[in-house]
């Protein structure tokens, strides 16, 4: 037995009574015989659990270990061991996506939960049950501002949001743009910021939207002030992406105005891992609704007058005519996002707004002692939240030093220039709430021995 098959074989044997079958076989005696296997499957025999779990370790032993400095989407956060505990919960971790409005109780009211928690970090009206992640997210949302409006044909996305989700836009977009007139079109950049000084000649009906990220991904701060009424004004939408975390120390989406908030809620509860898997979320204006991808969990009552939990919006091609579902998407990750809501559960407004502050102390900290100490300015002087992006002036000396530091025991920072291009010199640096004081002077005492061994 195994937390997967569970059953016995007294279970075996009531299921088969319960069916009329004396045998397995018999059960399975409608398959014809040319189908059936016979031989014995070319697979080692079982092995013990300890035995597993040394090889299990001897690959983990492999793994680089190092204090890391990573970011630009996926960041080192605290992360409290009760997350991972209640999320590994058979009931959770083996529950299938809920297909049926009535069923997976449970698991409905844990989708509703963390869309709830999504509207008020968000600032906006509804959410839906998460997304593959925020990449996709903004891809999604792109394909909402074409929905709403149906004459659009542009979607302006800002060059500084990160270059992944450049790339899938792109890629999301690429039988439309050339089939279908639609276009994706990425504006100028200046100073670390998107430059919207050519705005203006975008604003009629063939605009469906712009997309914005803040904190960029050079970690700048970005300033929308009065960016949604203009847009609006020409009924085009405001789509801001957004590090969740960083909502407990600056304005929300909705507080910036925009009709859609994109994400990753790795931030909350999920382990880098390599990248993921992670939780994209999405919250939009109630206008929004029903052009809202995937699925929505709501709350109603049962028969008895019991509070209960139905999906309330299945807008997928699974559920209804392919031409009238607002996306094919067919994941919305739920056992991350279980991770999440239990992460900003536990955590709380006040824990959030604590790990932010935290966030942004550390990394200014960092920040001065690098400039001051070693002449390495931040590459624009713009405000910042936990991240800042450092250029060395040539892709051989960015990644000299990583190098370098990575020997040292420490994960530097992510190399901008392997990202995207124009970008070869620069480095961006994530300082979170779980660095601590020597680990953030050890950096700049290796960054120090680094240099100097460059040459520099």
């Amino acid at each position: 037995m195994t937390s997967y098959i569970p059953h016995s074989d007294e279970d075996v044997r009531a299921m088969l009574s319960a069916v009329g079958a004396a045998s397995l076989e018999e059960l399975f005696s409608d398959v014809p015989k040319e189908l059936l296997l016979k031989k014995d499957l070319d697979i080692p025999e079982g092995m013990s659990e300890e035995e597993v779990l040394k090889i299990v370790r001897s690959f983990a032993s492999m793994n680089t270990l190092a204090t890391s400095y990573l970011g630009c989407g996926s960041y080192d956060r605290i992360i409290p061991s009760a997350v991972g505990s209640i999320a590994s919960l058979p009931t959770f971790e083996t529950a299938y996506t809920p297909y049926q409005p009535e069923i997976s109780q449970g698991l409905l009211q844990a989708i509703f939960e963390f869309q709830t928690m999504i509207c008020e970090l968000t600032g906006l009206d509804v959410s839906n049950a998460s997304l593959y992640d925020g990449h996709t997210a903004a891809s999604e949302a792109a394909a909402m501002c074409f929905n709403q409006r149906r004459k659009s044909t542009t979607f302006l996305v800002s060059p500084t949001v990160h270059p992944f989700t450049i790339q899938v836009l792109k890629t999301y977009f690429a039988d439309m743009t050339e089939g279908e007139g639609f276009k994706i079109e990425v504006l100028p950049e200046k100073n670390g910021l998107p430059d919207l000084s050519g705005l203006d000649s975008y604003l009629d009906e063939t605009l469906a939207g712009l997309l914005l990220q803040s904190p960029n991904i050079y970690g700048i701060i970005e300033d929308y002030t009065g960016l949604a009424d203009k847009l609006h004004a020409e009924g085009a939408l405001l789509v801001i992406s957004s590090d969740p975390m960083a909502m407990g120390a600056v304005k929300s989406q909705g507080e910036w105005g925009a009709d859609i908030a994109v994400g990753d809620t790795q931030p909350f509860g999920l382990h880098q891992a390599f990248g993921g898997p992670t939780a994209g979320y999405m919250a939009a204006r109630e206008k929004l609704l029903r052009k809202m991808p995937g699925r929505i969990s709501g709350e109603t009552v049962d028969v008895d007058g019991k509070r209960a939990f139905v999906l309330t919006l299945q807008a997928r091609e699974q559920h209804i005519k392919r031409e009238r579902a607002t996306s094919n998407i067919c994941s919305n990750q739920a056992l991350a996002a279980l991770a999440t809501s239990v992460y900003i559960s536990m955590a709380g407004w006040a824990g959030i707004q604590e790990a932010a502050d935290l966030s942004y102390r550390k990394a200014h900290y960092l920040a001065g002692r690098l400039e001051s100490e070693l002449g390495l300015k931040r590459l624009f002087d713009a405000p910042f939240f936990d991240e800042f992006t450092i250029d060395l002036g040539s892709r051989k000396a960015a990644e000299a030093f990583l190098s370098a530091m990575k020997e040292r025991g420490i994960f530097a920072g992510v190399h901008l220039g392997a990202l995207s291009s124009g970008r070869d010199g620069m480095i961006a640096v994530a300082v979170t709430e779980k660095r601590t004081r020597e680990e953030l002077d050890a950096y700049v005492t290796m960054a120090k021995a680094s240099k100097e061994a460059a040459g520099e």
